[in-house]
């Protein structure tokens, strides 16, 4: 008995020790802020020096612009030809290209929904921003694809390129989606080719990821059984490994397209033509009408390419690809009719206009329905806005813009070391005092606070809601289309309800954050709970244990590994939205973004801005991420 329990006093005494240490350095940490507060703080400073300095970046890039100009001009190439090639189809051969391949991948009822959705996007009277987001969205897709797969392959078989690439890949992934912008614009100034530049950035990590995922997860004994019949490398690759993997190919490409479809929209901000444009100039006139049918017409393109893109994904997996029941004619012979259809229709009918006659708008009665919302919840959302607020948000500002600053940077490698260890506790340090140098030491911490604020709502709701589809599955039978619906949103949709509800406020962009960052808190938190094994909750239930307990006691310490992944996520993402939604009053950082590249004098002040973006993401995702490796590392030990 001693041989066995002594490792485990000693681990008690430990983790007792850095617990008690952590509390007396966060009570000295309290003392000190009561001491020095408003002392030694660093007030935002428009005229800072460095943000002078950073404009002779965008000076530099103006007087060298021609070494990328070729760069510039093929990427304009590619979205040109998309363009025209869209064009040359026609509303007609859109609709019936796309019902083609829908009716090749899934069947009839993908092939209505396809059809039906591109026609919308004519009703709606957004055809051609429609078409300009997706040739865009398109150009972006195939540069991120010839550069992400190989890169995926190579990673899939070789463990030094995963190391190295897998940094890099954090750092795009982490990076807000506004923090793109800023050098991009410096370096092929504004239009369509940044655009590109941004959304192949934005969207290349998946393609990486999911390729390399697919690569590893052929099974070895295939590999060894294609090997002992004499196949070389190359064979192996060609005709084992990369047949079995083209499902997590097929899957990455669906959320290649995604993502630059949400970035595509956002790229309106540096003059990308498309849906992106009309959503930011209907949100810069607070028109929720024009802002909401944009919208709709994204999220409706965006369903499209995500189903069709999965479709394609299960069509090309050699192991579940199926023939149609009346045989190969038909499965072949049917897309090719309807292809057909569409491509003959310029014959009887105008290709180039949609008609005006079945075009409908939805802008004032939108706006009306708006108008009513607010007048009758405006009450209620504006108790909840002033209570969160007044009680959370102001408090939470005033005590770390108030605090010297080496005094938050202190704290924060405190909280990082004790729930993450040494090295993030470092991480966290660096980037807090780059930050410092940076000169947006205020709006970091202004931001920071909405961020933590809105993770905090964010994961206080979702994992409320998660634990109740884990034991309720008609629940989550009926939430799964909504949270379907909410993941395949682009994140600029998610603005328009939290405008209409609380108008422009920093508020308006928790209220969005949260939005959208709920739905993989959510699916989280659901997969923790229900992965606890049933064993374990009978013995609970077994010992007298109620509901109540049985959560806290035994489902939530279980499922901590979820619950972890799922503050990382949220962190992430709210981080994300709340720099967006500068757009709607936010302010701070995302505000400093968006003046960047929108007046050339802010250039500095926006890269700068940009860059301590990138910095609050690497420090909250190390943070989060350290927190679960050392859960499991104390679980193995206890093993």
């Amino acid at each position: 008995m001693t041989a066995v329990g002594l490792p485990m006093t000693r681990r008690l005494d430990a983790r007792g020790i850095r617990r008690a240490l952590f509390v007396v350095l966060f009570g000295a940490i309290v003392l000190t802020w009561l001491i020095f507060h408003d002392q030694m703080t660093l007030p935002h400073d428009d005229d800072y020096p460095l943000f002078k300095s950073l404009n002779s970046v965008r000076d530099w890039a103006n007087d060298n612009r021609s070494i990328l100009e070729p760069i510039r001009t093929g990427l304009g190439a590619i979205v040109s030809f998309f363009n025209d090639l869209i064009a040359s189809l026609g509303w007609p051969g859109v609709i019936g290209l796309a019902g083609g391949l829908a009716m090749l991948f899934s069947g009839l009822r993908l092939t209505i929904l396809v059809a039906a959705g591109f026609a919308s996007l004519g009703v709606l009277g957004l055809w051609d921003p429609a078409m300009e987001t997706l040739a865009l969205m398109l150009a972006s897709v195939v540069i991120a694809i010839v550069i992400g797969l190989p890169l995926g392959i190579l990673a899939g078989r070789s463990d030094r390129a995963t190391a190295f690439l897998s940094p890099i890949l954090d750092v795009m992934q982490i990076m807000p989606t506004l923090a793109y912008l800023v050098p991009v614009t410096a370096l092929f100034f504004i239009g369509a080719a940044p655009a590109a530049v941004a959304t192949l950035i934005y969207a290349l990590p998946p393609a990486v990821r999911i390729t390399s995922l697919g690569i590893r997860g052929v099974p070895g004994t295939s590999v060894e059984a294609a090997r002992s019949l004499g196949s070389t490398d190359r064979q192996v690759l060609s005709k084992v490994q990369i047949p079995l993997a083209m499902r997590a190919i097929g899957l990455g490409i669906n959320q290649t397209i995604m993502l630059a479809l949400s970035m595509v929209v956002i790229t309106g901000l540096i003059g990308a033509p498309g849906l992106g444009r009309n959503l930011t100039i209907a949100l810069s006139k607070v028109n929720v009408g024009q802002a909401f049918e944009a919208g709709l017409a994204i999220v409706i393109l965006a369903i499209i390419m995500d189903r069709l893109t999965y479709a394609a994904s299960e069509w090309l997996d050699p192991r579940t690809r199926r023939l149609r029941r009346g045989g190969r004619w038909i499965s072949i012979g049917a897309p090719l009719a309807i292809l057909g259809a569409g491509l003959i229709a310029p014959a009887f009918v105008n290709a180039t206009q949609f008609p005006d006659a079945i075009q409908v708008s939805l802008e004032d009665a939108v706006n009306a329905m708006a108008e009513w919302i607010t007048d009758t919840f405006s009450p209620i959302t504006i108790a909840i806005k002033d209570v969160i607020t007044a009680v959370v948000l102001n408090p939470l500002e005033a005590v770390l813009t108030s605090a010297p600053w080496w005094l938050v940077i202190t704290f924060g490698a405190l909280v990082a070391w004790y729930v993450s260890g040494r090295r993030p506790a470092i991480v966290a340090a660096i980037c807090l005092a780059i930050i410092v140098l940076l000169g947006v030491w205020n709006h970091a911490m202004v931001t920071l606070a909405n961020v933590l604020v809105a993770t905090l709502l964010c994961l206080v709701i979702g994992v409320a809601v998660g634990v109740q589809t884990a034991r309720h599955d008609r629940l989550k039978a009926t939430l799964r289309p909504i949270l379907d619906l909410a993941q395949t949103m682009p994140a600029f949709v998610y603005l328009i309800p939290a405008l209409a509800l609380f108008q422009p406020t920093r508020f308006t962009a928790i209220v969005a954050a949260i939005i959208f960052a709920i739905p993989p808190v959510i699916r989280l938190v659901d997969i923790g709970i229900r992965s606890v094994p049933a064993t374990v909750v009978e013995a609970a239930r077994a010992s007298g244990a109620t509901d109540r307990q049985l959560l806290w006691k035994v489902q939530l310490p279980m499922s901590m590994r979820a619950l972890l992944l799922a503050a990382n996520q949220g962190i992430v993402m709210v981080l994300s939205m709340v720099v967006i939604g500068a757009l709607v009053g936010a302010g701070a950082l995302g505000y400093d973004v968006i003046t960047g590249f929108a007046q050339g004098e802010d250039f500095g002040k926006g890269l700068a801005a940009g860059i301590a973006i990138v910095l609050l993401g690497i420090m909250l995702d190390r943070i989060t991420q350290g927190a679960g490796s050392r859960r499991r590392a104390a679980t193995a030990r206890a093993g």
